[in-house]
């Protein structure tokens, strides 16, 4: 192995093999933290490189895409290897020069993954911390010499985000200058100088008002700081020397038991103070309930890896999520050359992948992380013929999987738990009725197919795409264009901005090979001002139908998307008049036990068992809307799945709480679409050791309640959660900062929301303080009431005030019920270093609480409630000219009182400023 990374560091000479063009030659090699891959030459320079921590998995040979695009290149493929990494599988497609190259790097990285998923929470945060000092450390030595001076301390303050007195800086530059070689520091110099400017006062102070005055904890006081602060049960002078012996620096203090202000700050900074729960990331509630007892982590249209229109389609995608703790997966089958039924995106010019190759990457990454069972979705449009080769590689390749004969529950009319199915397949799919004969080999079944939404004229059918001219798939991409225009009130509920129809226009831009000047970036908090690239894009399409730039409340919303789609409601009712039907063959029906697929035309509950409702989310979005009690009482006996509209083509997610709200167990969403609405779902499933599998409350499982009411459990304690933001550590600049590390410092100040039911959903923010990333003090106390805890998740965002508004800085989402009490370190996602420090209360309350109700327009039955009306902020409806400047409303004046937001305003501030 060591000869590996040798090799590898010392670099390699590699063919990268991208689609469309031809290979290009580049040095390869491995930092020397082996921490990341990098090439050059690249036009990236930094950029160009591929963190260890975000690989996937190393295939050996020709198996990726790109290396079957390129069939006519004869490489031997003992020299070529594909390294898969990121969200969204992107592929490194490799050829060396000789095979014992490719066996090195190929060997080197299994080892490296290997040792990064081996090392526990602890040894992870001390690697990544001495890394990114390093990293730091060779970023600011600019001439490469090793060796720092003033000049380059004070730009790297400046990057840093510290704004200190140069007479300060140059003090303690002074102090840790301690070699012959005076006026620069080496590695370790500036390793004690960072210490020195690392100093919290706020762990200082707490560490003071503990020890009785003095610089360090002994045994005793940390037990007690341990019992009465981190509310700890069991605390052993054993557990606390341990604590000493791991975290203290000083050797002086091991050997007297004592903990210092650097192994406290160590301690208070390491995953044992972090603000998640550790016993939650191992699975440990009751996994023996019916299935329709839980939540259950969802996937839609798993192998797409973009937009619904013109994306790959990749196999990997399920290996991903799988991986990620996703227990339903989508498959969408059509009839494919050579008899093979293949997986793509119907009507769409999505890219295909062979049916067998999906099932096989199923099987092996299934149950690698967890053993509870995984529900395939199966959505099928093949011939007999196709359905029965469908049918015969379910069989082969998952074998012992499907035998369901062993799982006994027991009552008949109760679904099995995830404990009673764990290692098995759930095939979910459409069966035959029991009217047939059970000799019938084949039968009629409705045919519901989730693209119905869509008006049939605006489908891609395949005859257009065979051997079509560009012009002819462009003018067919341009009706769906039109025809998405109309729908474009569909949109992530969560983010006013996401406007379907800006994606598409970048989807069909790049599948036509036409080069937009400007890249629209939809991730989270990374929009800072695309209105001008927004405004070329409709200029160019002087036909764009007017588009609705409104500022709605969502009632509004489904208000005016009824009134704009008469077409889809009508839609609806053909649907009810007109049911399709298609053959089904009984080899594939008879894999189908516990999961059928019933479409929802309405909440029918015939008292069968196994029934799974399917509904897209308008259909769901009604439902909820006029039966929630309802819903609520069905979910307790069957499943329901929820997935995306059809509309959603740029793969947006909409706001899963209402379903979750009323007890859906299948929600899916697009997991290629990173933001909000996937921060939220991952922090709702990392309760339960992120094992896709979370335990409905009570209250959900037996009896019923109204979601929408002002207080809908009014038998339950509450909670109230006290939450102290103290301070923040090495917040960056924001991701989307225009001169990037030379950019001013940041203003930064935290907000907090609560997302839950309707009643529970508010936010509120600290005050902002001027010229401080490295390390603001606010100091401020926010109180939160939360009448159902189990459904609520606590969202931290910091953001970077500016004059005209704000900007997203990070964020972290956890569930309430994750939440320890105590002083806590809440890590930002993404962000190496970044942290705000917290000290958390929670307490029972009893009674009713006069806390200011979060708006409930989003949820609110009667559309009249708009959110002027309930918050006294007036909204206007605003031109595109106000929106591209409303970014003023959502930053809180210097100095402001601070106020509770609601709901619905705070969906429309949204988490990014646009």
């Amino acid at each position: 192995v060591e000869r590996c990374m040798s090799v590898m560091q010392s670099g390699t000479q590699m063919v990268k093999l991208k689609s469309g063009t031809k290979g290009l030659v580049r040095l390869f090699y491995l930092d020397e933290h082996r921490t990341c891959i990098r090439w050059r030459p690249s036009r990236k320079s930094e950029k160009a490189k591929i963190v260890i921590d975000s690989i996937y998995k190393v295939t050996e040979g020709r198996q990726s895409e790109i290396f079957h695009r390129h069939a006519e290149g004869n490489f031997d493929p003992s020299c070529c290897f594909t390294i898969y990494h990121g969200n969204h599988m992107e592929s490194l497609d490799l050829i060396t020069s000789n095979p014992e190259e490719a066996r090195t790097w190929i060997t080197g990285l299994k080892y490296l993954m290997a040792g990064i998923s081996d090392e526990d929470s602890l040894a992870k945060r001390q690697r990544t911390h001495d890394h990114w000092v390093k990293q730091t450390f060779e970023e600011a030595d600019k001439n490469g010499d090793g060796l720092l001076n003033i000049e380059e301390i004070h730009q790297l303050m400046h990057k840093l985000n510290v704004n200190l007195p140069r007479r300060k800086v140059r003090q303690m530059f002074q102090e840790a200058d301690t070699d012959e070689n005076q006026g620069t520091l080496n590695f370790e110099e500036f390793s004690v100088f960072y210490k020195m400017m690392s100093l919290r006062r706020d762990l200082y102070l707490l560490l003071l008002s503990y020890s009785d005055k003095k610089d360090h904890l002994t045994v005793e006081e940390l037990a007690q700081f341990l019992k009465v602060e981190q509310k700890m049960n069991n605390v052993t002078s054993e557990y606390c020397l341990d604590i000493i012996q791991k975290f203290e620096v000083s050797e002086e203090n091991k050997k007297q038991n004592v903990l210092g202000i650097e192994g406290f700050t160590n301690f208070m900074r390491s995953p044992a103070c972090d603000i998640f729960n550790p016993l939650h990331c191992e699975v440990h509630q009751d996994m023996d309930q019916p299935l329709c007892n839980y939540f259950i982590a969802s996937s839609h249209n798993t192998y797409l890896t973009g937009d619904q229109l013109l994306s790959q389609s990749r196999v990997e995608m399920y290996a991903r999520v799988l991986q990620d703790g996703c227990r339903c997966i989508e498959v969408d089958c059509w009839d494919g050359p050579d008899g093979e039924p293949v997986v793509h995106h119907g009507y769409t010019l999505t890219s295909k992948i062979l049916f067998r190759d999906v099932t096989e990457t199923i099987n092996k990454y299934a149950f690698i992380k967890n053993e509870f069972p995984v529900i395939l979705s199966i959505e099928n449009h093949c011939s007999i013929q196709q359905q029965k080769k469908i049918a015969q590689y379910l069989k082969e390749i998952f074998g012992d999987k499907l035998d369901l004969s062993s799982v006994v529950t027991g009552d008949s009319r109760q679904l099995p738990s995830p404990q009673d199915l764990k290692g098995k397949i759930l095939v979910k799919g459409k069966k035959l009725p029991y009217s047939l004969g059970a000799d019938a080999e084949e039968g009629e079944v409705s045919d519901e197919d989730s693209a119905d939404e869509i008006e049939d004229d605006c489908k891609l059918k395949p005859c257009y795409s065979n051997g079509a001219t560009e012009h002819q798939v462009e003018s067919f991409i341009r009706t769906k264009l039109e025809s998405l225009i109309k729908e474009s009130q569909i949109r992530d509920k969560e983010d006013p901005d996401s406007f379907t129809v800006r994606a598409l226009l970048k989807a069909t831009h790049e599948g036509l090979n036409v080069n937009l000047k400007q890249t629209l970036d939809t991730k989270e908090g990374g929009r800072k001002s695309h209105s001008r690239s927004l405004m070329g894009n409709f200029g160019k399409h002087k036909k764009a139908v007017k588009v609705a730039p409104k500022y709605h409340s969502a009632s509004d919303d489904e208000e005016s998307q009824q009134h704009s789609s008469g077409k889809e409601t009508g839609q609806l009712h053909r649907l009810t008049r007109r049911r399709k039907t298609v053959k089904l063959c009984r080899a594939l029906s008879d894999l189908v036990v516990y999961t059928n697929s019933v479409a929802a035309q309405d909440l029918l509950d015939d008292g069968s068992t196994g029934n799974v409702l399917s509904f897209s989310e308008t259909r769901a979005h009604q439902a909820v809307q006029q039966k929630a009690e309802q819903f609520m009482l069905y979910n307790q006996k069957q499943l329901t799945r929820v997935y995306p509209s059809a509309y959603r083509i740029d793969s947006s997610n909409f706001n899963p709480l209402p379903y979750w709200n009323v007890g859906c167990q299948l929600v899916a969403l697009n997991y290629q679409s990173e933001g909000r609405v996937m921060q939220l779902n991952d922090a709702k499933f990392r309760v339960n050791g992120n094992c896709g599998y979370v335990l409905k409350p009570q209250q959900m499982c037996k009896g019923t309640f109204n979601p929408y009411s002002a207080d809908p459990l009014p038998a339950s304690p509450k909670k109230q959660l006290i939450l102290k933001v103290i301070s923040g550590q090495q917040l960056p600049k924001p991701p989307d900062s225009m001169l990037g590390d030379r950019g001013e410092i940041i203003d930064p100040f935290v907000e907090v929301e609560i997302i839950g039911l309707p009643v529970d959903c508010c936010k509120d923010q600290t005050r902002v303080v001027d010229d401080n990333g490295f390390n603001p003090v606010w100091e401020e106390t926010l109180t939160f009431t939360i009448h159902m805890p189990e459904m609520a998740l606590v969202r931290f965002l910091v953001w970077d005030h500016d004059p005209i508004g704000r900007d997203f800085v990070g964020q972290r989402t956890l569930a309430f019920s994750s939440l320890v009490p105590g002083y806590r370190h809440v890590y930002l996602e993404g962000l190496t270093e970044a942290s705000i420090f917290v000290h958390i209360t929670i307490n029972e309350i009893y009674g009713k609480n006069k806390q200011l109700i979060g708006l409930r327009g989003l949820f609110n039955k009667n559309p009249k409630h708009s959110s002027a009306e309930t918050s006294g902020h007036s909204v206007r409806k605003r031109s595109i000219g106000d929106r591209i400047l409303r970014r003023t409303a959502s930053a809180p004046a210097k100095g402001r009182k601070k106020s509770k937001m609601g709901f619905l305003e705070a969906t429309e501030i949204k988490d990014s400023a646009s």
